[in-house]
């Protein structure tokens, strides 16, 4: 049963799986951002450890391959990055790190906007932006902020 299992765990049904995993909780932050559900999935530590699971099994993978230390060659200029992104192992890697860190961001907007009393229609833009575009949507969504908290404060 595990062999069938890891048979069915391809870099792609991890790459599917995950991309599609994550709307239905973008979904719960558009549309019911301060409900039991969103609070129960999205808010706590569920989905983040899920795909922390698929990032483990990635990196599992990558040290199988023996090129797990390629990944450090990242730093050392664009041609290493494009090199490194030719690999599909790393490649995964990056997208779940960014589908993590916009949806924990996503998760932030949503919970900061309810305690600044910001309209769900701004919230809502903020969300769509931070999906597609990442630190825009940050951006987008600090903007907006300043007006209804009334200050601009640059940590929290």
């Amino acid at each position: 049963m595990i062999n069938n299992f890891e048979e069915y765990l391809t870099l792609e049904n991890i790459f599917l799986f995950s991309n599609w995993g994550v709307v239905p909780f973008w979904l719960l932050l558009l549309f019911s951002p301060n409900g039991v559900v969103t609070r129960f999935l999205v808010h706590s530590i569920i989905i983040p450890l899920i795909l922390a699971s698929a990032y483990v099994f990635t990196a599992y993978q990558i040290y199988l391959n023996d090129n797990f230390f390629d990944g450090f060659g990242l730093y050392l200029g664009i041609e290493n990055l494009y090199a490194i992104f030719s690999d599909e192992n790393f490649l995964l890697i990056f997208w779940l790190h960014f589908l993590s860190i916009s949806l924990f961001v996503g998760s932030w907007i949503a919970r900061d906007s309810a305690r600044y009393s910001i309209p769900k229609f701004f919230t809502a833009i903020s969300l769509i932006s931070t999906y597609f575009t990442g630190p825009l949507g940050i951006f987008i969504y600090w903007s907006i902020r300043i007006f209804f908290a009334k200050k601009i404060s640059l940590n929290e």
